[in-house]
């Protein structure tokens, strides 16, 4: 018999098996995830489920992650690095053997002078652990005991968009898989109704440093690892409403018949993309009553937007995307990925900063209290940060009230708080110029390692073979930080 006929009969068999009985996959899936109204659990697939929650290499401190990435490179030195240093030496130039340490950007290579600069903001000790806050953050400093802020952060890249892609994906060339990709290809979903992995983005103020969204990208991961955007406004996923005149019945009789003829497909080339494929309809299904319930910020209490601020009620702000943040923790989504854009400041610094803080500060400091008043905190790590540090000689001209930093990669701030990380800890040190670390460095890849640590997983472990080689967040670098850790 010619091979081509009988690889037709054999699927015409098939399809004609699964029209007659119901069982295409999409009806089997789509069944298990609606209940025993549309059917019964226990005919579903697991095995053939790229979303089914798998095991972790040891037992997870954190079961969830909520990452407020302050894009563009916020100061250290106007935020949680003091340094009283420099109020002696302002004005005053870097010393050349100091610069030379640190490579500098080509926007400020023909300046013809390089003082060094103060912060114009004062600093003060809090909490038990003394540790120095800017009067920039008052709410954060009101929870500083349950921070561990690392001062001794340093990267590899001194542009924005490598040095976005090198956090967030541990290359500085775009392509490869985001954190929050790798915790969904590693750990599955603990959620059958919203993804695993959901990205917020602040509204932008005019001149902001544009984000590039493969910084939430699968890369080479299959589709359904990708992060989802929530967008303010009437539709926050896009494509995720029916079309006029199509209700919820249409939908899904739709995406069943999609899956059967996906499952055919699948039955004939193995392709565990079409399963990717398949995942993805039922997903977007499901989405569409999930993601609403999960947005109704409306039933919150006036007492908790008395906690983030009057501007949690506005869509779109940061402490609008926080408070989205604990109700998606709250409904176990694994990695809540928040960007917030506008922290580039070579210019005008001490009024962008400032406006910067009153931004994010009080937000900031709500969720972390929002989240320990319900009990999430102990389960769910937060991070703060953003993808380099900035010059502590000024960029441009210095006068009484103005000044500039410009990039730098040597050293810069983050911290953690919450799940397995040590409360009310300083770790780390930079030089009196907060130019170079001096004391317990942390590389972008160890920071990313003792994420996934958190989390459960072996860094080195936790591979993904694509053209012949195996790929890992951390690259073939990277160790845990365990003087972090509880």
């Amino acid at each position: 018999m010619d091979d081509f006929l009988k690889h037709k009969i054999e699927v015409t068999t098939r399809r004609d098996f699964l029209k007659k009985s119901s069982l295409g996959f999409g009806s089997i899936a789509l069944s298990s995830i609606l209940g025993p109204t549309f059917g019964s659990a226990q005919n579903s697939l697991p095995h053939m489920n790229p979303l089914v929650r798998k095991t972790p290499h040891f037992v997870p401190k954190a079961k969830r992650v909520i990452y407020l990435f302050q894009s563009g490179g916020p100061s250290q030195i106007e935020t949680y690095d003091y340094k009283p240093a420099l109020s002696k030496w302002h004005g005053q130039e870097i010393p050349p053997s100091l610069k030379k340490t640190q490579r500098n950007s080509g926007m400020v290579e023909g300046q013809s002078s390089y003082p060094l600069v103060k912060s114009i903001y004062d600093f003060k000790q809090y909490g038990d652990s003394g540790a120095w806050v800017s009067e920039l953050f008052p709410h954060t400093a009101e929870i500083v005991d349950e921070l561990c802020i690392i001062k001794s952060m340093y990267t590899d890249a001194i542009n924005h968009e490598p040095a976005v892609m090198f956090v967030q994906t541990g290359s500085q060339l775009t392509g490869r898989p985001s954190i929050g990709s790798w915790l969904s290809y590693g750990l599955g979903s603990d959620n059958k109704d919203l993804p695993d992995f959901i990205v917020m983005v602040s509204k932008s103020h005019s001149g902001a440093q544009p984000l590039n969204s493969a910084s939430w990208s699968n890369g080479f991961l299959p589709s359904h690892h990708q992060g989802v955007q929530l967008r303010s406004g009437k539709e926050p996923v896009l494509y995720l409403n029916n079309p006029h005149g199509v209700d919820h019945g249409d939908r899904k009789r739709a995406i069943n018949f999609i899956n059967e003829l996906n499952q055919l497909q699948f039955d004939s080339y193995h392709d565990t993309m079409i399963l990717s494929q398949i995942k993805q309809y039922e997903m977007a299904y499901r989405m569409q009553q999930s993601v609403p319930d999960a947005l109704n910020v409306k039933e919150e209490p006036q007492y908790i937007y008395d906690l983030y601020g009057e501007d949690a009620k506005i869509p779109g702000t940061y402490a609008y995307n926080c408070l989205q943040a604990r109700r998606l923790a709250e409904r176990d989504v694994k990695f809540i990925q928040l960007y917030h854009t506008g922290w580039d400041q070579h210019g005008n610094l001490p009024s962008q900063i400032k406006k910067q803080a009153q931004d994010t500060d009080q937000a900031t400091a709500g969720l972390i209290k929002d989240l320990k008043q319900r009990g999430l905190l102990e389960d769910t790590l937060v991070i703060w940060g953003g993808e380099f540090g900035r010059t502590s000689f000024s960029q441009g001209r210095l006068t009484a009230t103005n000044y500039g930093r410009d990039h730098h990669p040597g050293c810069f701030t983050m911290w953690m708080a919450g799940a397995g990380v040590k409360k009310g800890l300083v770790y780390g040190k930079t030089d009196d110029f907060s130019y170079n670390v001096v004391e317990n460095p942390v590389h972008v890849h160890d920071f990313q390692a003792t994420l996934l640590h958190l989390m459960g997983i072996n860094h080195e472990k936790l591979t993904f073979k694509h053209q012949g080689r195996r790929y890992r967040l951390t690259d073939v670098h990277g160790k845990v930080v365990n003087d972090l850790l509880l």
